[in-house]
């Protein structure tokens, strides 16, 4: 792909017997919504894994924004400007919202983490916490400790705390777990208002967030991608309907 921000080529992951990647391959465009959906199973938790560092492959390539990171650690591909999310929220729950992302602020600045106390006051901390906390639409929670955040606003908070850190691409691993119907709709719509901005890898169950937001879908099967197409390609593909979708 000409502006491909992620490239995977020939990804491979067994654990004993079972192939959790199988020569995955595939590209995310720049700036846009590419959402990577397959059944339970599929090996996509791995995939990102690989991805992210966390898990090394047995064998493939992964290069991001032109740099072979497929052997490098976590925290330089975070550098690079590679964040992801998990599935279960990672805060720091007597935190304040804006303490949390002031955090991630500081951490990208390279600030050491052993005065606190005048950080709380430091602008150069602060004010980009609040644009980012005011750009997912929790301006108004800022005070508050996580702890008297509903579920769905901490995820909110999970993802302000990913753009503190200015990535050009985050890995979004169920964002919209455990929320209930207003409470995604509201996720949509901030990730909605990141294309173009930032380059968005999806891993999401609900088939009606995919649809909504993604330009480009991978399904993955068994570790390996069946297809890759639009979100109309895929939902008339008949082997994507009788490998996930449901043959309705």
């Amino acid at each position: 792909m000409a502006d491909a921000i992620l490239e995977v080529s020939n990804l491979s992951k067994r654990f004993g017997a079972v192939a959790a990647s199988d020569s995955l391959t595939f590209a995310v465009e720049r700036g846009g919504i590419h959402a990577l959906i397959g059944p339970n199973g599929a090996g996509k938790s791995t995939a990102i894994g690989q991805f992210t560092g966390e898990i090394n492959p047995d064998s493939g390539r992964v290069v991001f924004d032109g740099h072979d990171i497929t052997h490098i650690e976590t925290y330089k591909r975070a550098q690079l400007g590679l964040q992801r999310s998990y599935q279960i929220t990672s805060l720091f729950p007597e935190f304040t919202a804006e303490d949390n992302v002031a955090m991630a602020v500081q951490s990208r600045q390279g600030h050491s983490f052993c005065f606190w106390t005048p950080a709380r006051t430091d602008k150069t901390l602060r004010d980009p916490a609040r644009a980012v906390l005011q750009r997912v639409g929790m301006a108004d929670k800022a005070d508050l400790k996580v702890t008297e955040l509903a579920h769905g606003e901490q995820r909110q908070l999970e993802l302000a705390v990913a753009l503190a850190s200015e990535p050009s691409m985050l890995l979004l691993d169920e964002p919209m777990a455990g929320m209930g119907q207003s409470e995604s709709l509201r996720m949509m719509e901030i990730l909605r208002t990141l294309k173009g901005d930032i380059s968005i890898l999806l891993v999401e169950h609900d088939m009606d967030v995919v649809f909504a937001l993604a330009d480009v879908i991978s399904v993955l099967v068994k570790g390996a991608v069946l297809m890759t197409g639009s979100p109309n390609e895929v939902r008339q593909n008949r082997d994507v309907r009788l490998a996930y979708l449901g043959d309705e």
